[in-house]
């Protein structure tokens, strides 16, 4: 049912949205300042920025449950473990495409990619995981 998915798309947005702050403030944002710290404001936080990232991480977790979905429907005699790793690293795609960019226009350095990309794929996949435990649960 639709209130069920919203659900499970809410309960799968806490750690997408955990990892995704964790790993920005953390990690990459410190990198980024450092390696343009010669642009104003660079990597700046405020509440316009903030909405924005939360919408990303709106679009972001849909995706994800689709895709576990999707998965689950496909593969319904595979374990939990695989269709995590497989949809999480379907999902994960978007973030390999997004860092061989940014890294490409010279936006992050290419030694430091591998550390936002090794992060994001464990949260692709453990956001995978509690959405197709969820989705299982719920037998959409």
């Amino acid at each position: 049912s639709l209130k069920r998915f919203v659900v499970d798309v809410l309960l799968t947005s806490i750690w997408i949205n955990v990892s995704e702050v964790f790993r920005y403030f953390v990690i990459v944002r410190p990198e980024t300042q450092a390696a343009l710290g010669a642009i104003p404001n660079v990597a700046d936080m405020n509440w316009g920025i903030f909405a924005i990232w939360g919408g990303w991480y709106t679009v972001l977790t849909v995706f994800v449950v689709v895709i576990a979905w999707l998965w689950l429907r496909v593969t319904p005699t595979d374990s939990q473990r695989k269709r995590a790793i497989a949809s999480g690293s379907i999902a994960w795609l978007l973030f390999l495409l997004f860092w061989v960019a940014q890294a490409n226009m010279g936006l992050a350095r290419w030694a430091f990619v591998p550390i936002p990309l090794a992060l994001s794929w464990v949260e692709m996949v453990v956001g995978s995981f509690i959405a197709a435990t969820l989705l299982d649960s719920s037998a959409l």
